[in-house]
């Protein structure tokens, strides 16, 4: 059955295509692996987060490609290309990014490695001595938690885990009770490393290592006792891992949610990884018992799983392949052991992760929890971590019967298992736990506190552009404002009382939020600057985001700068915008910065007559967060703050020449050349600037 293509809004000649624009931004990560200025150890950790964005790549994003032609989903994209357009042209430059990667590991990284005494021992190269080790190492390490499984009719295919190691193995005779099967399957435990370093002396250099596969290729016929081994070769699924939760039909989210978790593991498969040397007979068998076609597999030259090199730089102590240790410095208007709040009245702080240290929002919630004055503290919950130290102040706080109000975003992905234990937690000291809205997930990052004082309640906030996760603080661009501001932290009340209670949204003084003004605001502040510039004003525009997606908010852009508008972008990942197109966007200047640190803050900055407002924001500019997200902007009012947010934020940025791509309107990257006679790095000029001692 044909089905009519339902078409956007706007001409699909106006944008670029989503998939495509991630795939590039992994290219762009992938080239700070391939840079010789980057310390190898930091080149080799680059290469394995690109193993770690693809599957994610796989598991959401070409997920969701093959349910739409497997539905035969009539939907055009906005770039105007089918499903199965998109597939093609998505799996063609995927299969592009794997051969390439793993062709620089094996051609590049692990020779500059070996070169520097760490070597990953192959099993050609293993001397009589180092396969005695070994081999004791899979009888007593391995062989008891191996199951192998023989494939007959009593021993159906197996049920893979997503992303699980696993090994096909072609066997020739008879077993011990006659059978011949021909095939067998044996997974890999989790509980087992994939990289084990040998001993110095046995190795022959300072950090010798051999990968888990090579010692089970070597020794897989131990399991199969009597039988021949014709082939190993090991193999990876990757499966869909969205979460299929009709929330509008579920009485308890957590609980339905908690059920769901456990198929994530066992979703349909969008991906089979095999060993590069897997004979075609086996190919075909995996593809098979997967339901995938051909155009679904990755042949590598290598392990299945490079994300699980990622701890390797941490195991080799060369500090001079790694980057110099960085000590983030603290925010100005606060001292160490005084009362915090005393510092918040006096003016507002402006914090910028992670070049200023976490610890003043840590502190923030700490302080509240044990101070007496503070009767009632309300807090957002997206992503925290396991181990959280927030977390463990809030419960501390309920504890002591102050009022804690926590709204966990139980779908917050690949993190709802750790939230769902705080939430559990959290409920069981007496906390009011509640899970946002149904069908908006509560992505805005806001801690308000109430405290007791001379002449009544005071009320304190943080707000954010990141999670509240010290971890992540020290590796994300973001910042956050703490303020006493009386019509801010109004406002950031009525937001709890909107995600906790019920009635109608009432008009905030100044935050922006999503799903009801913030899109409309971004939209209104962008024609204003075009008004401008049609009656002859300076109007300006600079932006900074994770992702820049949402029609209206780009046709917007497209009409500021027919107008003369001058319109700079710093996207770090996808954009859907093209820019400089004559005639479109030939005022428009898209660029993405790439480096030690991820970049993740989102700033708005509009001339605005030479009021120069400035807002910062959870939100990219996406449908999601727009439409179906609780999310927040809100503006930084300070003179002195503004200037900094303006400083560090985006002219630090605009300026960047060696770790800046510059985008054009086919949606290609190229790196900046150095032109200037002083080479300028953002994220350097912010570790000097900010940075401790």
């Amino acid at each position: 059955m044909n089905h009519p293509y339902l078409q956007p809004r706007f001409p699909t000649a106006h944008y670029l295509n989503r998939e495509l624009g991630i795939l590039a931004f992994n290219r762009r990560v992938m080239a700070q692996a391939q840079d010789e200025r980057v310390p190898l150890l930091e080149r080799l950790r680059f290469l394995c987060i690109v193993s770690s964005n693809m599957d994610e790549f796989f598991e959401i994003r070409m997920a969701g490609l093959k349910e739409q032609l497997k539905a035969r989903a009539s939907v055009v994209t906005t770039d105007g290309k089918t499903p199965q357009e998109a597939y093609r042209m998505v799996s063609a430059e995927a299969h592009a990014i794997v051969t390439e990667q793993y062709q620089y590991l094996n051609e590049v990284i692990l020779p500059a490695l070996d070169a520097e005494g760490i070597r990953f021992l192959r099993r050609s190269d293993w001397n009589e001595a180092q396969r005695e080790w070994i081999r004791d190492y899979f009888q007593r390490e391995m062989v008891p938690v191996l199951t192998p499984i023989g494939l007959d009719p009593s021993h159906p295919f197996p049920r893979v885990l997503n992303k699980s190691l696993n090994f096909a193995v072609e066997l020739e005779g008879k077993d011990a009770f006659g059978r011949v099967s021909g095939a067998a399957i044996v997974q890999a435990p989790r509980v087992l490393p994939r990289v084990i370093r040998l001993p110095e002396e046995l190795a022959g250099c300072p950090y010798g290592f051999v990968f888990l596969s090579s010692i089970l290729h070597e020794f897989v016929g131990e399991l199969f006792t009597g039988m021949t081994v014709l082939g190993c070769y090991q193999f990876r699924a990757t499966r869909n891992s969205d979460l299929f939760v009709d929330e509008e039909e579920v009485t308890n989210l957590r609980t339905k949610l908690q059920g769901e978790l456990s198929h994530r593991n066992f979703g349909d498969a969008v991906r089979l990884e095999v060993a590069d040397n897997c004979s075609p007979a086996m190919t075909d068998f995996l593809l098979a018992q997967f339901g995938l076609e051909h155009s679904d597999l990755y042949r590598v030259n290598g392990p299945v799983n490079l994300v699980r090199l990622m701890q390797v730089p941490d195991w080799v102590d060369r500090p001079d392949m790694k980057f110099s240790p960085f000590v983030a410095g603290s925010a100005k208007g606060l001292t160490k052991g005084n009362n915090i709040f005393d510092s918040i009245r006096k003016q507002d702080i402006l914090l910028h992760h992670p070049y200023q240290s976490f610890a003043p929002v840590i502190e923030f919630l700490n302080q509240a929890a044990n101070d007496p004055n503070v009767v009632a503290i309300k807090m957002t919950v997206y992503r925290t971590g396991t181990d959280s130290v927030l977390m463990q102040s809030l419960i501390r706080a309920a504890q002591s019967g102050k009022e804690v109000t926590v709204v966990v975003e139980l779908m917050a992905r690949f993190d709802e298992e750790a939230n769902i234990g705080w939430a559990t937690k959290l409920e069981e000291v007496g906390a009011h736990v509640v899970y946002g809205v149904v069908g908006y997930k509560t992505h805005a990052k806001a801690l308000l506190i109430v405290r007791r004082e001379e002449g009544g309640l005071k009320s304190y906030a943080h707000l954010g552009t990141g999670n509240y996760h010290p971890r992540t603080a020290r590796l994300y661009s973001d910042f956050g404002l703490l303020t006493a501001n009386e019509e801010i932290t109004h406002d950031v009340a009525e937001v709890f009382k909107q995600l906790t209670g019920l009635g109608k949204a009432r008009t905030l003084k100044h935050l922006w939020q999503a799903p009801f003004t913030l899109q409309p605001n971004v939209v209104a502040a962008i024609r204003a600057e075009t008004e401008a510039a049609r009656a002859g004003q300076k109007a300006q525009i600079v932006a900074k985001m994770n992702s820049l997606l949402e029609p209206e908010v780009i046709n917007a852009l497209y009409e500021a700068s027919q107008a003369g508008v001058s319109v700079d972008l710093i996207v770090r990942g996808v954009c859907a915008l093209r820019p400089g197109v004559p005639g479109l966007s030939e005022n428009i200047r898209v660029r993405s910065i790439i480096g030690r640190f991820l970049e993740h803050h989102r700033v708005m900055y509009f001339y605005a007559g030479g009021q120069e407002k400035v807002y910062l924001s959870s939100a990219d500019w996406m449908e999601r967060n727009f439409f179906k997200r609780i999310e927040l902007g809100f503006p930084v009012l300070d003179p002195k703050l503004k200037k900094r947010v303006i400083t560090e934020g985006l002219k630090f940025y605009l300026a960047d020449n060696l770790q800046s791509w510059d985008m054009n309107g086919e949606g290609h990257y190229q790196r900046r050349r150095n032109t200037r006679s002083k080479p300028h790095s953002a994220q350097n000029e912010l570790m000097l600037t900010l940075g401790g001692s």
